[in-house]
């Protein structure tokens, strides 16, 4: 889906949703879920509360604390199940091989999924790192804003925030898997992935890795810009458009559950006066030790952009994209780390595009682990899957003619008549050295990653790619050290 078709999609539901906003009067009623303040025990000394302030509706009172336990699956499947059907629904309204896929249903469903290969899909840039990274956001925000514990977290170095975005991330995969090759998917309506070229991961690992590090950014513009705009700014328009323009996918799931685009749990609707429509529910920890955790991050995760560039004889262009890793420490200085990356290729020449994946695993040492700056090296060793896809143009042109003598339109099976593919697939080690800065506990950045790959592919249409220079930065959440 380009970005233009999810532009269209949000524009739609933003403004069913602004309607709804201005036909309503303000009023509390999301408010009144805020959770009473627990009542300590001995046994459990680390009970997060809600901290009495001045502004908290008397409807608070009446929540139970049953009310802030485990997930509102109900809600959530229905939601999630509007936002799909939102997806499906232009796809198939908007694409004629979607609807006529010229495959059986069951064959096609096969085929599709059997067929999955690579990392390249056929998508755009802004399709694969843009668009289904903000489709995971979407998906991660309406967990969360089902998720009854969690549901009041904000950006910050508290443990509260972080497991909440976790989980949502780990739903935002598993829906992601459903919009991919579920029972109602891109494989199931169109079976999209059984014809070339769009059957590579590139999805699988962007949508919910860079839609995890969308949704901090969204949080941290929450916290930072948009909070103070509510408390200084007088006109209800600009805080609703500042609300809904800079969390646009938060946006997004908001209109999901058939809310306003510019609703917010903690604070009530932009109309009121703006030091009256903060609700301060921030965890505090009452009383009891201080939690112990790990100065060390036992696990890490990292999602990541990338640029690749080849380097010898017979190179081409770059190669530009993204992927996630995950590092399990063993030792206070060492770590076993697997990485997963892609990237589309540039500059190959007129009809001709290519994609690299690979897919490798090794030891990571770290000189300083437990300070602000982290320099580390590793070696990394596995396999790396190129591929190319040659158009011809004439022939292309020529069915195009044809289709329009008869009254329609290229579709996905055509495609197989007038482009080819070649793939090679070898082993590949890369050695890198990088330097990570710590922000917090819980998160830091890499800001350098500079490495060199050599693999032992063949030579695709005799572009030389055994020797590769790599550079990587990205986002490291840390898991146990909060």
């Amino acid at each position: 889906m380009n970005p233009y078709t999810r532009g269209v999609i949000f524009s739609l539901a933003l403004c069913a949703s602004v309607a709804q906003g201005l036909a309503q009067s303000p009023d509390l009623e999301d408010s009144s879920n805020i959770p009473a303040p627990a009542i300590p025990k001995p046994a459990s000394p680390l009970i997060p509360i809600a901290p009495i302030t001045p502004i908290i509706p008397a409807a608070a009172a009446s929540v139970t604390l049953e009310e802030t336990r485990g997930v509102d699956w109900s809600a959530l499947l229905r939601e999630s199940f509007a936002f799909l059907s939102l997806e499906q629904g232009f796809r198939y309204l908007t694409e004629e091989g979607t609807r006529h896929p010229h495959i059986g249903t069951l064959k096609g469903y096969a085929q599709s999924v059997g067929n999955l290969h690579g990392w390249g899909d056929g998508d755009p840039f802004l399709v694969n790192y843009v668009g289904h990274p903000m489709q995971g956001a979407v998906a991660g925000f309406i967990f969360a804003q089902n998720d009854r514990k969690y549901r009041y977290a904000e950006f910050g170095r508290n443990s509260w925030y972080w497991k909440s975005r976790l989980r949502a991330a780990a739903f935002s995969w598993a829906y992601s898997e459903q919009f991919e090759i579920g029972p109602i998917s891109e494989a199931s309506i169109g079976h999209t992935q059984a014809f070339f070229p769009q059957q590579g991961f590139v999805d699988h690992v962007a949508t919910p890795a860079i839609g995890l590090a969308w949704m901090v950014v969204e949080d941290a513009l929450d916290r930072y810009v948009i909070r103070r705009v509510d408390e200084h700014v007088r006109s209800g328009v600009v805080r609703m458009l500042v609300r809904g323009g800079l969390n646009p996918t938060r946006s997004m799931a908001n209109a999901m559950s058939f809310d306003v685009p510019w609703h917010r749990n903690d604070r009530i609707d932009p109309w009121e006066p703006p030091r009256l429509s903060l609700l301060q529910v921030t965890p505090k920890r009452v009383y009891g030790e201080p939690e112990s955790h790990p100065l060390l991050a036992p696990f890490e995760f990292t999602a990541n952009a990338r640029v690749l560039q080849g380097v010898g004889s017979n190179v081409r262009g770059s190669c530009v994209g993204g992927g996630a890793s995950a590092a399990y420490r063993v030792s206070p200085s060492w770590q076993l780390v697997g990485d997963v990356g892609g990237c589309k290729m540039t500059n190959l020449g007129e009809n001709i595009s290519g994609d690299s994946l690979t897919y490798m695993v090794g030891p990571r040492w770290t000189a300083r682990a437990d300070k602000q700056w982290e320099p580390f090296a590793q070696i990394l060793i596995g396999g790396r899957t190129l591929t190319h896809e040659k158009l011809d143009p004439v022939k292309k042109a020529e069915l195009q003619a044809i289709a329009a003598q008869q009254g329609t339109t290229l579709s996905f099976p055509d495609h197989d008549r007038y482009a080819t593919q070649t793939e090679t697939t070898g082993l590949a080690v890369s050695a890198n050295a990088g330097l990570d800065v710590k922000l917090h506990p819980a998160i830091a950045l890499r800001v350098l990653d500079l490495g060199y790959m050599h693999s032992w592919n063949s030579r695709l249409d005799g572009v030389n790619y055994g020797n590769t220079v790599q550079l990587t930065a990205g986002l490291i959440l840390r898991i146990g050290t909060w």
